[in-house]
């Protein structure tokens, strides 16, 4: 299982580097803002698939996103 602490920190300071805002960010991923919102602050847990989609998004991998504090 991993620690959801870091992948919500990991998403807000991926988003932040990457310049872009929650509303930018949901648009690249289909989605509302309110659910970034949620996953920043830890929430609401993201399926697998949202996983993978936010890796891409960042260009890291899956382990980089969940596992890796930055």
């Amino acid at each position: 299982m991993y620690n959801m602490i870091y992948f919500a920190e990991n998403l807000k300071k991926l988003r932040i580097e990457a310049g872009k805002s929650q509303a930018e960010l949901a648009k690249t991923l289909n989605c509302s803002q309110r659910r970034i919102s949620h996953l920043e602050n830890g929430t609401i847990v993201p399926d697998i698939n949202a996983l993978v989609e936010i890796a891409k998004c960042f260009d890291i991998s899956l382990d980089e996103l969940i596992l890796t504090k930055y």
